[in-house]
């Protein structure tokens, strides 16, 4: 007992595992089906390969297991280049290696590994400071190719316009030579390069339009080398061919759907540009180009204009079919016809049989001449059509209502076949002759060519630039209306509705394209003459059919645009090439922020601000006659003049003053100079006039009269004279002044630099806002600097607004023949308008 008790046990304890055994495998199932739901696909394969594991020889699992595991992998991709977007690049990796082991056949996961990881190498030795690892030796050319530089672009030169630029007859080295100067760019000049003597007068040009403008006048070219250094040339072919710059891209398009049209973009390039080095690779849909840097510019954007995503139209096409038939059917018809016939006499006889009982019968004797004068009524039979009374009314519509839907891009047929292909015989071929009659007729063949009938729909769209659409469009709805025997053979009979015709309509704009309109009315009538047309009567003996059969075909088309031919600004603009000889871009000039310009309102951080300066400031380098430096407003208060010291070494290129809101590049490395922030001074803190102190050693440039009360309007003249000067070759400072006190009117050339006759290059810029007036003088390169004591400049002033204000030399400067830097102090003028 106890044994049978324990074998129960067993079988009941072993039966529940089995049952929960499969209670796990189909909750876990059925936990993957709403994880899909929701589409939550990394939950949904884990879910069905737990399942799968369980029972790996159900398909049940398997195949929602194997089905989840491309979009599980997708899905873990698509979170981790989010990830990365936002700079977690540790999760990302962690997520692409994740999804490359749900689906080991995606290479999309692994290429996202790999450059994660690559960029947390590179993040990691940016943050570090250390160098990066050696490549191994084949790793050799990608690291010459990750060092290797992208084509030179000179730097950005300041956009404010010269206010004048005049040589009578220079050279054009030297007039290059002072651009360089002014714009803070190194200037080479080819050694097969001779200089020939221009001349030159410009107004309200920049620094890069004085450059073309002197490149273009003395028929030279000029390449940027570094960003602040050019390469000076003569335009030549041969010396553009030895000399221009060549860089190598690859350019990729998206939007080519056959080899001819990548041929066709090679073709342009080729054609527009001039490009002899371009090679196509219809395997990748792309071109490989060398030419000069230009030249790769424009052929981007040829390509960009080109390759763009053609415009796609969804056609809705309705075929409305409404069929409406009424049958009426009303009245009483009286017989119509009467038939009156001979017939023989009836004769009845009588006979006994062999059983009991008699048997009578009747028989019709013939009738015949004789019986003709024995004629009684029962030899007349008369016959009678039957009463008809009609009353019956039927009307029946059917409708048929087709919009089959087409999407189609622009220049491209699209067809679409709805309904069924019905086979027709077109012909029918035997065996040779000669064989035998048997034979030959056993091997007779038809051939049979399907039809498509339904609704076919052929349509090529065009969108025009105004948001137009053409529409060429074949439109044919058939349908099998019967059969028909041709030679045995059951052919069918199909009707045909065609509309193939081209029209131009609006996005969304309904058009019908041609509609069958039947209407057919059929009146029947018959009855007893008269009575049957007398009106009340006529419902007695006679019937009246009616019946009306409408039937109305519509053909609708409704072009929507559902992408459209994207074209920006760069798309339609026009382009400055340069000449024939050479492809050149020109660079527009790009205004300067005037946010940067405003004033400051705390005179005493001012004051101390432009004090650094005066203390930290290198020497400007000479700049061209004729141009004005964007500067801030600086009124400078009764001070001792502050020394310039610092003097680069020989052959070093020379740093260009700056100040805050304009933007110049300055040659070499950068170097940090303290701007000078803008100041007014009250009008209570009236100025003194400052003492020229001179320093030996050190020249010393002074306005004189160091004092001025002009008369307000009136027009008044400051010498700015040096003393002490030791081989002076040129003069660049800058001079502030109080905008709303003065206006500066000109500015011409002292005797001191032109004493021995030599031509010198005077430049000026001035920035009537701010106060601010650049000024530089040079004499021809390699020629002796001047000494001793004169006049450099002559200022002229107006006397604009009553008050007091200081005219002073902020940023003093010169340069002796060998361009260094020598020691120079400044000085300021008080000026009090009555």
């Amino acid at each position: 007992m106890r044994s049978s008790g324990k074998t129960v046990a067993f079988i009941l304890i072993l039966l529940s595992a089995v049952a929960f055994a499969s209670d796990s495998v189909r909750s876990l199932y059925n936990k993957g089906l709403k994880a899909e739901a929701r589409e939550d696909y990394e939950a949904a394969y884990n879910y069905y390969k737990a399942a799968w594991e369980k029972h790996p020889d159900d398909l049940k699992y398997k195949v929602p297991y194997e089905r989840t595991r491309m979009l599980a992998a997708a899905q873990l991709i698509k979170q981790g280049q989010k990830l990365r977007d936002d700079g977690k690049l540790e999760d990302a990796l962690n997520l692409f290696m994740k999804a490359a082991a749900i689906d080991p056949s995606s290479d999309m996961a692994l290429q996202e590994a790999r450059r994660t990881q690559n960029m947390i190498k590179g993040q990691a030795a940016t943050e570090g400071g250390a160098a990066p690892a050696q490549p191994p030796e084949e790793d050799v050319l990608h690291k010459r190719l990750d060092e290797a530089g992208g084509p030179v672009e000179l730097a950005p030169l300041s956009t404010t316009p010269l206010q004048a630029l005049h040589f009578a007859s220079a050279d054009t080295k030297q007039i290059y030579e002072t651009l360089g100067r002014l714009g803070a760019i190194n200037v080479l000049f080819d050694p097969d390069y001779q200089g020939r003597r221009i001349a030159i007068d410009l107004q309200g040009v920049t620094v890069q339009q004085a450059f073309d403008i002197v490149a273009l006048e003395s028929r030279t070219f000029w390449r940027p080398v570094t960003p602040n250094t050019i390469f000076v040339a003569a335009d030549t072919q041969t010396k553009r061919r030895e000399l221009e710059q060549n860089v190598v891209k690859t350019f990729y398009l998206g939007n080519v759907a056959t080899p001819t049209d990548l041929q066709d973009v090679v073709n342009a390039i080729r054609t527009i540009l001039e490009v002899q080095r371009i090679q196509q690779i219809p395997s990748q849909n792309a071109i490989v180009v060398r030419g000069t840097p230009d030249q790769l510019a424009l052929a981007q954007k040829m390509i960009d204009d080109i390759d763009k995503s053609k415009p796609e139209v969804v056609v809705d096409v309705v075929v409305a079919q409404v069929r409406r038939d009424k049958v009426r059917m009303m009245g009483i018809l009286p017989p119509q016809n009467a038939t009156v016939a001979l017939q023989g006499s009836n004769v009845a006889s009588t006979g006994t049989g062999t059983g009991t009982g008699t048997g009578t019968t009747t028989t019709s004797s013939g009738l015949n001449f004789n019986s003709l004068q024995h004629l009684n009524s029962t030899n007349y039979a008369v016959t009678l059509d039957p009463v008809h009374a009609q009353l019956l009314f039927s009307d029946s519509n059917t409708k048929i209502l087709e919009n089959p839907r087409i999407r189609a891009a622009d220049g491209i047929k699209a067809s679409l076949k709805i309904g069924d292909r019905i086979p027709v015989a077109t012909g029918s071929f035997g065996t040779p002759l000669g064989i035998g009659t048997g034979v030959g007729a056993l091997g007779v063949n038809t051939q049979f060519q399907y039809l498509d009938v339904g609704v076919n729909i052929d349509i090529t769209p065009h969108v025009h630039p105004d948001g137009e659409i053409s529409l060429k469009v074949a439109l044919e709805i058939s349908n099998q209306t019967g059969t028909s025997s041709i030679g045995g053979i059951s052919q069918p009979i199909i009707s045909r509705r065609l509309v193939d015709h081209e029209i131009r309509l609006k996005d969304g704009e309904m058009n019908m394209l041609g509609g069958i309109l039947e209407d057919q009315i059929t009146n029947n009538g018959s009855g007893t003459p008269v009575l049957g047309q007398i009106p009340i009567l006529k419902y007695l003996f006679s019937q009246n059919d009616k019946e009306r059969h409408t039937n109305e075909v519509v053909f609708l088309l409704v072009p929507h645009i559902v992408r459209g031919q994207e074209l920006s600004n760069l798309n339609r603009r026009a382009f400055d090439v340069g000449t024939g000889i050479g492809i050149d871009l020109r660079k527009a000039d790009v205004p300067v922020n005037k946010s940067a310009n405003a004033p400051a309102t705390n005179p005493q951080g001012a004051a101390a601000s432009r004090q650094q300066q005066q203390q930290a400031a290198p020497p400007t380098r000479p700049v061209a006659q004729g141009t004005t430096m964007q500067q801030p407003p600086v009124t400078v208060t009764p001070a001792q003049p502050q020394q310039v010291t610092d003097q680069p070494p020989p052959g070093t290129p020379v740093q260009p003053q700056q100040q805050t809101g304009q933007q110049i590049i300055q040659p070499g490395p950068p170097q940090q100079n303290p701007a000078m922030a803008p100041a007014s001074t009250p009008a209570q803190a009236k100025p003194s006039p400052a003492t020229p102190v001179s320093t030996p050693g050190v020249a010393s440039f002074h306005l004189d009269p160091p004092t001025a009360a002009p008369a307000q309007g009136s027009q008044f003249t400051l010498n700015l004279n040096v003393s002490g000067g030791q081989d002076i070759a040129s003069v660049p400072l800058q001079i502030t002044y109080d905008s709303k006190v003065v206006q500066f009117v000109s500015v011409s050339n002292g005797s001191f630099l032109s004493k021995d006759g030599q031509n010198v290059a005077l430049v000026h810029r001035d920035d009537p806002t701010t106060g601010t007036l650049q000024i530089s003088a040079q004499r021809p390169p390699n020629t002796p600097g001047v000494s001793g004591t004169g006049t450099v400049f002559t200022l002229v002033f107006t006397a604009k607004e009553k008050g007091t204000g200081v005219i002073a030399i902020t940023t003093p400067g010169a340069r002796n023949s060998q361009n260094q830097s020598l020691q120079v102090t400044g000085s300021q003028t008080a000026v009090s308008v009555n």
